[in-house]
């Protein structure tokens, strides 16, 4: 195998309509890379195939290159451990940045809040899935500062692990201003924290970045492929 391999690697759901849409993903990315990279997939977490295993696989193949393009919207502890300790082992695999921030996400998100009909005179707030990890969130809160300048009243929420959490800033931000309330889901694919943005009690809320019975935006195509061309060796 002489061609690079493009390891297209999503965190792992259990909900159907996300597989579906990482898939749909997947395959967009595939359809723009085919003619010079082989595309495949892998997951960090929740089920296969796992990321070592695919390295593993198509390291030994003879791949000229590997580059692993994670499906993540910041660069947490998956990016940092787990997709490091997977390539760590093969000379030839690198992984590439997570995707955002990026002003190609700042575009798209933008559009979300015009498809539900958002105006200069809505409070929005930006649902993320939340971590632990001090550089994961520091990603998402560059990506709010990006949607800022859009958007210049845009508060931030998590669904977990960081703060503050997206329904106590919701309820404050209800609480505390007399105008409606616009849910931006900062979210791949449908899941559990898409659903949580989409109970936080705004007026409207956004759909994510990517769902299962729509076209895929080339927008995020277009990211992707920028991020493997920039972690290919020259």
């Amino acid at each position: 195998m002489s061609a690079p391999v493009l390891i297209a690697c999503g965190h792992g759901t259990r909900s159907g309509a996300g597989r579906a849409a990482v898939s749909a993903l997947i395959g967009a990315l595939a359809l723009r890379t085919g003619d010079r990279a082989e595309v495949t997939e892998a997951y960090v977490d929740v089920h296969g195939p796992a990321l070592p295993d695919v390295v593993a696989r198509v390291a030994g193949s003879g791949a000229r290159d590997v580059v692993v393009v994670p499906l993540l919207l910041s660069a947490g502890f998956h990016v940092k451990v787990d997709m490091a300790g997977a390539v760590a082992p093969h000379v030839r695999a690198r992984v590439a940045p997570a995707m955002g921030p990026d002003p190609r996400l700042t575009s798209l998100l933008d559009d979300r809040l015009h498809e539900v009909g958002a105006t200069p005179a809505d409070l929005v707030l930006m649902g993320a899935a939340g971590s632990s990890d001090a550089d994961a969130v520091a990603d998402v809160e560059a990506q709010a500062d990006l949607l800022r300048a859009r958007w210049p009243g845009l508060r931030l929420g998590y669904g977990a692990s960081a703060r503050p959490r997206l329904g106590c800033e919701s309820a404050r931000v209800r609480l505390e201003h007399d105008t409606r309330l616009v849910a931006l889901s900062y979210l791949l694919a449908p899941g559990f924290f898409h659903g949580r943005v989409e109970k936080c009690g705004a007026a409207e809320v956004t759909r994510p970045l990517v769902e299962p019975d729509r076209e895929v935006d080339e927008r995020l195509v277009d990211l992707l492929e920028a991020r493997f061309d920039a972690t290919l060796p020259a």
